[in-house]
This record gives structure tokens, sequence and C-alpha cells, in this order.
């Protein structure tokens, strides 16, 4: 690694008003993701987007044992690489474990790492070596002032090209709530912040099964309300699963955004976006007004 900015995250950094990363949650078929890709670049290419595709090999952290969690490495690295050459697209996708990231790395252009890993050391290195854009996750756990502490931990073994990204932070057992305040805090990471959208609307292990047991729902309505707040205040870019079927998605289907939606939404943001002054600081003026003073 040269220690340098690439030009792929540079080119992230000068996205304007933001790049988005979107698809669905896990790969289910190559079909769907060739679908799914395909749909989404339309409109983003239409609005002028920075578009990097989205989805997962492995959901390795399911509530339950026995919940789909994807086709697994080797063959979900397959299925990106195709979809990646077909529509010459970036690719984002997840890793859990370090031995991973060599392999991830030679397809995905940004390498995520999920919220629940957000301070492994030794996950933050291995994939920080391999010089990819490194996105990471706030767990819901953290304040955010630990983001530049695991951004460091990238920095620290020659590798610039990182993000963070907020997500949520746990409110009770349940549920998740959305602290704009995180999108300003977390500036102090330097580099790009990220706004998880739809994961931000989890409820995690909030949904009572029968027979027992739970699994975690969502609050899909919010997702507007949401993102509208992130775009608002500031930041650089949005992370946003989208499906076709929501309602048949193996994995957070009540979190992930109807495709017949998606365009209509974009189209607020951006404009949110681009009258928004939330990514330029402001000076405060303390001095005294006096009678003289006038707006």
């Amino acid at each position: 690694m040269s220690g340098q900015e690439s030009k792929f995250y540079q080119k992230l950094k000068a996205a304007d008003p933001f790049f988005l990363m979107a698809g669905p949650n896990v790969i289910q078929s190559q079909d769907h993701i060739f679908k799914m890709c395909r749909q989404i670049k339309s409109v983003t290419d239409s609005l002028g987007v920075e578009f990097i595709f989205k989805s997962s090999f492995d959901k390795a952290n399911r509530t339950n044992m026995t919940s789909f969690r994807g086709p697994g490495m080797e063959e979900g690295l397959k299925v990106l690489e195709a979809v990646k050459t077909a529509f010459d697209v970036p690719i984002v996708t997840d890793v859990h474990d370090a031995s991973q990231c060599e392999a991830v790395a030679r397809v995905a252009d940004i390498i995520q790492i999920p919220a629940f890993l957000c301070r492994q050391t030794d996950l933050l290195v291995a994939a920080a070596k391999t010089g990819k854009v490194i996105n990471i996750k706030k767990g819901q756990f953290c304040a955010a002032s630990v983001m530049r502490n695991s951004a460091d931990k990238c920095r620290a073994v020659g590798n610039p090209n990182v993000m963070v990204c907020e997500r949520g932070t746990m409110f009770g057992y349940s549920d998740l709530v959305v602290d704009p305040r995180n999108l300003v805090w977390m500036r102090d990471a330097n580099c790009p912040v990220v706004a998880d959208i739809t994961h931000s609307l989890q409820q995690p292990a909030g949904k009572a099964l029968e027979g027992g047991g739970v699994a975690s729902g969502g609050l899909r309505d919010l997702i507007p309300c949401v993102a509208r707040t992130c775009v608002a205040v500031g930041l650089d870019g949005i992370f946003m699963e989208v499906h076709d079927d929501p309602n048949t998605s193996p994995v957070d289907g009540p979190t992930q955004w109807p495709l017949r939606n998606f365009k209509p939404l974009l189209e607020e943001l951006l404009a949110i976006a681009k009258v928004s002054k939330g990514k330029e600081p402001v000076e405060i003026d303390l001095t005294p007004a006096g009678d003289d003073w006038s707006p």
C-alpha cells in the first residue's frame, strides 16, 4: 500500500451531493441480483448519482440459527463478480472474519465492517491491508467518538481509504434511534460519513415467535423520515437496502425499501441535499448585537 488515497476513494469524497450504496440485503440468486442491479442503476444513472451495488454473500449474525444466511463466500463472490462485470459497477459487501478479506478484496471495491464488529482490531487491520476502501459501521452500542479509533486502526497500517457509517443506537433492548448529532460528531474521524438509512430502523430481536424465541422486525414506513433527516444534517454517502418484493426477502424484509418507491425518495433526497448546508460548518458569532445591528 502506498498510504495514498485511491482514485476511487477520491471520487467518492467528491460525489455531489452524495454517493449511494444500494441493493438487496443478501444474494438470493444471480438472476435476482442482475435484475436488481439493472433496475437500481437505471434510476441512479437517470439522476446522476454515484452508485455502488451492495449485497451480502453471508449474513453471519442472524438472530436464529436456522435462518437463511446467503450462498456463502465462494458462490457469492462469483455472483458479485459477474454483476460487477456485466453492469460496470463498483461493489460493496461485508466481511465477518479476517480470513475472508483477501478473497473479498479481489471482487469488492468497498469492504464493509458490520456494526457488531467495528472494534475488532484484527478484522479492521486485515481489511485495511487489502488497500480497498473500508466502510466501518458504527456499533449500536458505541458513541460516535469511537469511530475515530476504528478509522485510525485502518490508517495505522497504511490505508487512508476509510469511511464511517451511522446505523442507529440501541434504545432499550429491541429498538434503535438515529441521533442526527452523530453525523456531525463522526466527522472527528476525518473521513467521509455515511448513513445506513434502512438498518437504522431495525427492531433487533423485537418480534416474539410462536413457540418461543424472537426475530428482528423493522419500521419501513419511517425510512423516508430518517433519510430526510440525515440528508438535511449533511452526509457524504447513503446506504440503503432496496428490494423488488420486500415481503418475500429471506433477510430483513421489514427494513428493505421497495423498488417501486425508490426513485421518488431518491429524487426528494437529492433536492434536500442540494439546498441544505449541512456539510458546511457554521461560524457562530457571539459578538454582542448592539442597537445598531441589523440582519
